[in-house]
C-alpha cells in the first residue's frame, strides 16, 4: 500500500465505537492497517493524531487524522462513494440512522462510565434489602 493509499485505523478491540468504523471499512471494501491501543497508556501516534479528545477510534488517511467515530464513517462514504451506500438514500431514512447513531454515542459512554461502580450499588441494594 503507498503512502497516498495508506488507511490506518487506531482501534481498541471492544470499543462499540471502532467496531462501527471497522463495518463501515469493511463494507466499502476498505484495506486497512489496525493498530491497538493501549487506552490505560496512550500511543504517541493516538497522542498527535487526536491531541484534543486523545480517544479512539482515528483514522489515518493519506497521513492525516480524522476522529470521533460518525465523522469517520461519513468521512468513509464521502471517500469510498463508489461501492455499498453507508446510509439510506431517503433522506428521512438517512436523518433517522444518524439519530440512533447519536443516541448510542450519548448513552453508551454513560453506561460504561457506570461499570466500575455497579458492583458497589448491588453491595448497597443488598444491604438495604436485608
Amino acid at each position: 500500500m503507498s503512502m497516498a493509499e495508506e488507511v490506518v485505523l487506531l482501534d481498541f478491540w471492544p470499543s462499540p465505537f471502532g467496531m462501527r468504523v471497522r463495518i463501515a471499512l469493511a463494507e466499502k471494501g476498505v484495506k486497512y492497517e489496525r493498530k491497538e491501543e493501549n487506552l490505560r497508556n496512550k500511543s504517541c501516534l493516538l497522542l498527535q493524531m487526536n491531541p484534543v479528545h486523545k480517544k479512539i477510534p482515528v483514522l489515518i488517511h493519506k497521513g492525516k487524522p480524522i476522529c470521533e467515530s460518525l465523522i469517520v464513517v461519513q468521512y468513509i462514504e464521502e471517500v469510498w462513494n463508489g461501492t455499498n451506500p453507508l446510509l439510506p438514500s431517503d433522506p428521512y431514512q438517512r436523518a433517522q440512522t444518524i439519530f440512533w447513531a447519536d443516541y448510542v454515542d450519548v448513552k453508551v459512554p454513560f453506561f460504561v462510565s457506570l461499570l466500575p461502580v455497579i458492583p458497589l450499588l448491588f453491595c448497597v441494594l443488598y444491604m438495604l434489602l436485608l
